[in-house]
């Protein structure tokens, strides 16, 4: 049984994934800090949770959080960057920032907490870095080719950390989940889960926990010779990607 509390960070974790791998961690007995945008999440409060206001397009706020988080926890060992935005249309329709807002946020983002983060973990030699990616990002969707620019990109990425923090103890993997059910997917109508969901060969979608909990392994000890991996949560989905 692990009995050391780590300090962890996990952007967007006001709602869906986010919050579930903020749960899980802080069930483990973690010290977890999770960062939004707008709203201060109730949920964190009733985990115990340090909730930090960040817009992760904002180099100035990335920093300032950081500070907050260092000060309540300690420097960050473990990081989960799960912030992401949609803005989905198709090619031809698609306004170019709609198409770089996605990238900002959700690669940029990404890029922004991870560097803060490295800083830390390469001088304790030993740290955790799990992206949030999706099977999207390698199967290709219409009318999303922001966001699977921008998840595509989370994946080398990640292996080009992998590469350069390895020797100091620092892994870098991603986590590439498929249908999960949550706020936005519920609100699908009943052909459009049935045409999702009819591609998955489990026949279901993800809870948001059975995500979490790939991120907890791939954060764990028993994870500690894994790096440069991409870890699919999406029942079959995306085989042979």
């Amino acid at each position: 049984m692990r009995i050391v509390s780590r300090s962890v960070l996990v952007t967007g974790g006001n709602r869906g994934i986010g919050l579930a791998v903020a749960r899980a961690f802080a069930e483990a007995g973690d010290r977890v800090a999770l960062t939004y945008r707008t709203g201060p999440p109730e949920a964190a409060t009733g985990l115990g949770c340090l909730a930090v206001r960040c817009d992760v397009t904002d180099a100035g706020q990335v920093d300032r959080a950081y500070k907050e988080v260092e000060a309540a926890h300690g420097p960050v060992e473990v990081l989960v960057a799960n912030a992401g935005i949609t803005r989905d249309q198709l090619l031809l329709r698609m306004a170019e920032k709609d198409f770089s807002d996605v990238l900002d946020t959700n690669v940029m983002g990404a890029f922004r907490v991870a560097k803060r983060a490295a800083e830390e973990m390469v001088e304790a030699r030993r740290g955790r870095i799990v992206l949030i990616s999706s099977v999207v990002g390698l199967l290709g969707a219409a009318g999303q080719t922001n966001y699977a620019a921008s998840k595509a990109g989370l994946i080398g990425f990640a292996r080009s950390v992998a590469r350069e923090l390895g020797s100091r103890g620092v892994t870098c993997n991603v986590v590439a989940p498929g249908f999960v059910e949550t706020d936005m997917t519920r609100a699908l109508n009943d052909k459009q889960r049935a045409a999702m969901l009819g591609k998955v060969p489990l026949g279901r979608g993800a809870r948001a926990e059975e995500v979490a909990a790939a991120v907890r392994f791939l954060a764990s000890e028993d994870a500690a010779y894994i790096t440069g991996a991409v870890l699919p949560v999406d029942g079959g989905l995306g085989m042979g990607h």
